[in-house]
């Protein structure tokens, strides 16, 4: 059986599949667009499917435009650690939030709505930037009777790494399937998301 294979106990979680992170969007992830026919193939062939959707509120913390004299892709620190200042992208209620408009959204069981909260980011769909609050996914998970899951979606090196090895870290066997990701890659931020991932036992197939 490969590790692609869909399993009992499995759960494909597809991760922020939405307009502002593809072609033409306020963070568009290069290529981005390129996740959407793979992920649509793959949710037709797993039972359970969960949707992540960023829905920050205008004016959120990690925006740049919220931070006098940064500018986009800046690191700076926050009360919770360190933040990524990005352009601001996935207000809630904008064409840009919404989900990639070929996503099939059927196969879906639920979706989680991150980043709402105004003082912090959430990169994860298991727990947020402080890496203290959560989103409820992983006891919903384990309520379903979830043992493994499949990470796809975007971008490879934020949301989908922190998903993955948050996922780890509530006791799921993880894989992230690659070829429905891809990557911002901010100063080598693929290679290190790849290591990273891989160092907390995530499988990347």
């Amino acid at each position: 059986m490969s590790e692609l294979d869909p399993r009992p106990g499995d759960c494909l979680l597809v991760i922020d599949v939405q307009n502002d992170f593809c072609a033409g969007g306020a963070l568009a992830v290069p290529d981005g667009d390129a996740v959407v026919a793979p992920i649509n193939a793959l949710m037709a062939r797993f039972e359970h499917v969960v949707l992540t959707q960023d829905w920050h509120p205008a004016g959120h913390s990690s925006f740049a435009s919220e931070h006098t004299g940064r500018t986009p892709y800046e690191v700076i620190e926050m009360d919770y650690g360190p933040q990524t200042l990005w352009p601001d992208h996935c207000i809630r209620g904008s064409v840009g939030a919404r989900f990639h408009p070929e996503l099939e959204l059927g196969p879906a069981r639920m979706a989680i709505r991150k980043g709402f909260r105004h003082a912090i980011d959430s990169y994860s769909a298991f727990r947020e930037n402080d890496r203290n609050t959560s989103t409820g996914l992983a006891g919903y998970l384990h309520e379903a009777g979830t043992t493994r899951v499949v990470c796809v979606g975007l971008a490879l090196d934020f949301c989908v790494r922190y998903s993955a090895e948050d996922a780890r870290a509530a006791g799921f066997d993880c894989v992230v399937v690659e070829s429905a990701c891809r990557g911002i890659d901010l100063a080598g931020s693929v290679a290190a998301a790849r290591t990273a991932m891989r160092d907390v036992g995530v499988v990347l197939g």
